[in-house]
Formats: C-alpha cells, sequence, structure tokens
C-alpha cells in the first residue's frame, strides 16, 4: 500500500509530497523546499521512513529545493533526480520518459510532461499522478519563460494526462486557492484553461497572450536548483 502526505509551503504555495511503500517503510519525497528541510527531515524520522529518492518535477523559478540538503542529512544518501533536459551536474540520477523507480513493491513512472519548462515531468504511481506545474488543479502552468512552450504544454496535458483514467488523483506543484487535489476527469471537464481552448492553437493563444509578472525569485531560483539547492 502506498501513503501520501501532502506538506505545503505558504511562502511559495508550493506542495511537496512525501510517499512511502507501507511496507518496507521505503520513501520518496517529491519538490522539496529548502525552508522546509527541517519539518521534512523530522516528519521522515518520525514516521520510521528509508528515505530513498529525492524527485523534482522540474527546475523551478519561484523556490530553492531542499534536495541537497536533505541528501546531507539521512546517512542512506537518498538519490536526488531530475529530468535529463535539466543539464543538473548534481543531481544523481537523470531521469527520461518512461524510467520506472521502484519504492519497495510500489513502481513510481516517470512521464515527460514539457510545456512549463523543458524539464518538466509527472510521477504516476497506482491511481495518483504528482503533476507539478504542468497541470494545475483548474489551471496549467506558464509557459512565457524558461524554455516554456505552450504548443508542448497542450500536447503533454491532452497527450499524455488526459489519456490516464479518469479517476486518477492529480496533485499538483501548487495552488494558490486552497484546493488540495483533483481528478483527471474533474480537469478535463472544468479546467478553464483547458475548456476554452477547443485546439493545440487556441490553448497557445491563450498562454501567449498572459501577461504575468516574472517570478520574484527567478534569478536565486534557477540557479540554485540546477545546483540542487546547495549553490
Amino acid at each position: 500500500m502506498i501513503n501520501i502526505r501532502q506538506l505545503f509551503d505558504p511562502a511559495s504555495s508550493t506542495y511537496s509530497y512525501l510517499l512511502w511503500d507501507e511496507a518496507s517503510r521505503n520513501a520518496a519525497l517529491i519538490d522539496s523546499v529548502k525552508e522546509q528541510v527541517d519539518r521534512d527531515e523530522q516528519l521522515i524520522r518520525e514516521l520510521n521512513l528509508n528515505l530513498r529518492y529525492l524527485l523534482e518535477t522540474h527546475i523551478h523559478a519561484d523556490h530553492i529545493t531542499g534536495a541537497g540538503d536533505l541528501r546531507r542529512r539521512f546517512a542512506d544518501k537518498p538519490l536526488v533526480a531530475v529530468h535529463r533536459a535539466s543539464g543538473s551536474d548534481c543531481a544523481n540520477q537523470l531521469l527520461e520518459d518512461g524510467d520506472v523507480l521502484k519504492l519497495g513493491e510500489e513502481e513510481i513512472r516517470v512521464l515527460y510532461t514539457p510545456g512549463h519548462t523543458d524539464t518538466d515531468v509527472s510521477y504516476l504511481m497506482d491511481g495518483a499522478v504528482f503533476t507539478g506545474d504542468a497541470l494545475l488543479i483548474r489551471g496549467s502552468g506558464r509557459t512565457d519563460f524558461q524554455s516554456g512552450d505552450a504548443g508542448k504544454a497542450w500536447d503533454s496535458i491532452t497527450g499524455k494526462l488526459f489519456t490516464l483514467a479518469d479517476d486518477t488523483r492529480v496533485y499538483p506543484g501548487h495552488d494558490y486557492n486552497g484546493l488540495t487535489v483533483s481528478s483527471i476527469a474533474e480537469e478535463k471537464r472544468s479546467n478553464p484553461r483547458l475548456g476554452n481552448a477547443t485546439s493545440r492553437e487556441d490553448y497557445m493563444a491563450i498562454m501567449n497572450s498572459m501577461d504575468l509578472p516574472k517570478p520574484q525569485r527567478i534569478e536565486e531560483a534557477v540557479p540554485g536548483n540546477l545546483s540542487c539547492g546547495l549553490g
């Protein structure tokens, strides 16, 4: 059985996810936040978990990962993993589409879902997908900076994520309205950004017309994340 604990960083509205296999106690932490390292370490130790993976959904522009710090704090040295397109030289594993990570008896399957950036992956487990910024609850990640591509985002969402079973739970990388979880069926039916676009071209027009300020921490966050939070 897989357990899921959703954790929140209020400064960046980032969700981190602690996953573990009940039988083996082997665990993975998705999208850690540097300012929350003490909290995460304490929880992992309190739950008596064996931290095996520190997973990133992409190279973030709004917060710095805690992966490097957490790796140093655990004697078994969990693997830091990010998509190969990042070019990261600090990660222990550079992921590709279709990779499978073992978590005891459970499996985490890597789906390459670029568009928000060219480093985006989603992590698929039985009945749940962790989408980072590729697909949000009633939204999707912006595509106007840092290797973003609205056409690729459309392809990733409609061609990969929306082909999953309708009852697959969607756990996003952020939420700014207090929502915590959705489903593939809900997002197909109710996501306004996707529902208002009847074609790839419509979606690209919507995304390319967004006039948003750049993330406040982008200048420090991107290089910080390329160095696993240790730069």
